[in-house]
Order: C-alpha cells, then structure tokens, then sequence
C-alpha cells in the first residue's frame, strides 16, 4: 500500500470513529436518561461492586459521585467536541490526546476483573470498546491524522 493509500485509510478510519462519537454523544446530549440517573448508576456500580481499579475509585468516590449531573455534561460534551474534532479533522491530535485519556478514565473506571487464575485474554477481552479506541487514538495522535481531508491539512479531496 503507497504512503498516500495509507493516509486516505487513516483519514477513513478517523471520520469513522469520529461519526461513532458523534452518535455516542447525541444519546447522551439529546435524551435525559444518561444525564439524569444514567451515568450516576454506572459510576455507582463501579464503584460499589469494585469494578474500577483500585487507584481511582477514591477519586470517583470524592470527585464524580457527588456531581453526576456535571460529570455526566462533561462526558457527552467531550465526546461531541471529539467527534466534531474527527470528523472535520480539525484539532485531530489535541482530541486524540483527550480521547486516549477519556479511554484510560473509562477502562479504569470500569475494569473488570477475571479473578485469579484466569486466561489474560479475559483481562483484554473485557475492554475490547475502550482499548483499541485508544490505541487509534494514538495513531491519529502520532501520524497526524487530521493532515489528510481534514481541516488540518487544507482539506485536500479526493482528485484535487
């Protein structure tokens, strides 16, 4: 595959997620269920059945939990913001950097453990939506990916 295919591929593969994104976020942003109770019983049921790692359960306990409407405002705008971002490939690698850490927050927060003993592909087949989300966060942070038929990079298409 030439360089030129390669990045057509990437700027794809950006405006996909982006639209995914795009999609999360009107759920959220459009309907009240995750706003108003939604997202405070995930964070609740992380919480209390000790799903989230460890480290961070104090500071969903002491940060997200007493303000679930602002945090759950927080999440749907950014994954707007994020999707806007992809899809026009305006800003791709500063919303990659905020994509990989919403990821990081999210497979944290919610981590499911296997118990022990278990395969390790149980460990990774647990967070196969947020894992690979932010491992192509890290590609289009590193290859610049808003650079091809984005705002980025002139916006270029196709035959011009």
């Amino acid at each position: 595959m030439s360089d030129a295919n390669a990045r057509r591929v990437l700027a794809l593969v950006r405006v996909a997620v982006g639209v995914m994104f795009l999609f999360f976020a009107e759920y959220k942003i459009v309907g009240s269920e995750f706003v108003h109770g939604g997202f405070q019983k995930y964070i609740g049921t992380y919480v209390d059945q000790h799903q989230a790692v460890s480290w961070i359960r104090p500071m969903l306990t002491a940060w997200v939990l007493p303000h679930p409407f602002l945090w759950a405002r927080i999440v749907a705008w950014s994954e707007l913001l994020i999707g806007i971002s992809l899809v026009l490939g305006w800003l791709v690698r500063l919303s990659s950097l905020g994509g990989i850490v919403f990821m990081l927050a999210m497979t944290f927060s919610s981590w499911y453990e296997p118990g022990h003993g278990a395969p390790a592909w149980r460990y990774l087949g647990a967070h196969l939506d947020n894992i690979p989300l932010a491992m192509l966060f890290l590609i289009f942070l590193v290859f610049n990916a808003g650079k091809t038929w984005g705002v980025d990079g002139g916006v270029k298409l196709p035959g011009k």
